[in-house]
């Protein structure tokens, strides 16, 4: 079988989405579902092959046939995760049944995030590609909010994009809704609690 690959031009409103898949036409088929839901696609019909396009294009999400040639699609999936990079992406296993719970495990375990089940269907691809923006996004917002957070050296409070200074607990919940519990870590606790155990030990 010929080796494809190939990509729509690019256009940063869209998703590039990865597609792996060695059926010739069932790989056309989500090519032509996934760019009539708006999004550009990168098509390759082996693992090696989509390992190599994953390398150049960088996709956001991955849709990966679980049995292929040279590299099936758990391979794919640890391979990519095996990658340190600061994005992060989705990536989608097809299955032509149900998966069972050991398949489904071993999916988890290679780095999968979700399923899609063979025969396709436009709206459940549609509703799973809104998913993996979604966390996308997510991933994005909390790597900005790592990079870019100013911190009072003193008090520890972040500038809001409002210029207000609040507590960091704060901050996080409204920005990425997160909610952050306190505790006190051996050092501090040692400096700060020490002399007061030993205070209260000699007065007892």
């Amino acid at each position: 079988m010929e080796e494809m690959a190939h990509i729509i031009p690019d256009d940063p409103q869209r998703l590039r989405i990865l597609i792996a898949e060695d059926d010739d036409i069932t790989a056309k088929l989500l090519e032509v579902m996934v760019e009539h839901l708006g999004h550009k696609a990168i098509v390759s019909n082996n693992g090696a092959a989509a390992w190599e396009a994953f390398q150049k294009f960088n996709p956001q999400i991955v849709l990966t046939d679980w049995q292929m040639p040279s590299m099936d699609g758990l391979q794919l999936c640890q391979k990519i995760r095996t990658l340190e990079k600061p994005d992060y992406n989705y990536l989608v296993v097809l299955t032509a049944a149900f998966t069972s719970k050991e398949n489904y495990q071993q999916a988890m375990d290679a780095g999968a995030d979700d399923f899609l089940r063979k025969p396709y269907d436009r709206d459940e691809l549609a509703a799973k590609l809104r998913v993996a923006e979604r966390i996308i996004k997510f991933h994005s917002q909390v790597r900005e909010l790592r990079q870019l957070i100013p911190i009072c050296s003193y008090c520890k409070s972040i500038r809001n994009d409002k210029d207000y200074w609040e507590e960091i607990s704060g901050y996080l919940a409204s920005q990425a809704g997160v909610h952050v519990t306190h505790g006190i870590c051996p050092a501090c606790a040692e400096k700060h609690f020490t002399s007061v155990l030993e205070a209260k030990k000699a007065a007892g």
